[in-house]
């Protein structure tokens, strides 16, 4: 049983996987004392000191809501971050979703800093923003709210409700999540296709070599070796098994001769 839910985890999209895992992790650690919340939190001027503590751009994104919220956010942002990876003809890399994570994360931030006075934690800014991105490509599609049935691409508004509701305090930080999502779509696509122009927000050149995968790595059975783009294929392997123990160059030398022998 064990290995099974483990075979799911790992067949699960990568970054969505690895985000809700993460969130969970913190939000567990961190509600029941084990993690201080001061380590965690986001605080500007603690990235200008000396080591600077940038790790808080990141972290500030990990601290869910309490108690019920604990199970619910990383659920949101696993469903719609899953989307995103595997249904959303916009992203076709991992380097574009990262991207968005960075630029919409970024965007919130400063949003929330600058003109609405303050802000330490922006993990409901984000799941909004990743559902108002998510349903922009499902017109005419139906999604379940809780126990309700509504347009898909009304999520994000129900969600703004919802919070009203039981938490109005952090509808302005969902808000900036709507602007968020709704200035990377304009920045990426709207401009390029109704602009006549290209991408505003293109996905640098770095973030496709920080997520490909390593040309070199180990294997239980020998060494792999990727070759870089544009190289040649040689049509040569350096495990596979030919039927014999000796090498290739050493079965061509002919029969050989005992030395001593004719």
């Amino acid at each position: 049983m064990s290995s099974e839910i483990m075979a799911a985890y790992w067949q699960a999209p990568p970054m969505a996987r690895t985000l809700a895992t993460a969130i969970l992790v913190t939000s567990i650690t961190a509600h029941f004392g084990l993690l201080p919340i001061d380590w965690i939190y986001f605080d500007e001027s603690r990235l200008f000191k000396l080591p600077p503590e940038i790790w808080r751009l990141v972290t500030s994104f990990l601290f869910s809501s309490p108690q019920l919220g604990i199970v619910l956010d990383p659920y949101f942002t696993y469903q719609y971050l899953s989307q995103l990876e595997t249904t959303t003809p916009k992203f076709q890399r991992k380097e574009d979703i990262l991207w968005y994570l960075i630029t919409v994360g970024g965007f919130i931030i400063t949003v929330n800093r600058i003109f609405l006075g303050g802000g330490y934690f922006f993990l409901q800014g984000l799941i909004v923003a990743l559902c108002y991105t998510a349903v922009q490509d499902a017109r005419g599609a139906k999604a379940n709210f809780f126990f309700f049935t509504v347009p898909a691409q009304l999520m994000p508004y129900c969600m703004l409700l919802w919070s009203l509701l039981l938490k109005p305090h952090v509808i302005p930080l969902q808000v900036t999540g709507i602007l968020a999502a709704h200035w990377h779509d304009f920045m990426t696509r709207l401009w390029a296709e109704f602009g006549g122009g290209s991408s505003l927000l293109p996905t640098p050149a770095f973030l496709s070599r920080f997520v490909e995968t390593p040309r070199v790595f180990r294997r239980e059975y020998g060494t792999a070796i990727r070759p870089g783009p544009g190289a040649p294929s040689t049509g040569s392997t350096t495990g596979a098994s030919t039927g014999s123990v000796l090498p290739d160059s050493w079965r061509t030398r002919g029969s050989g001769h005992r030395l001593g022998g004719d």
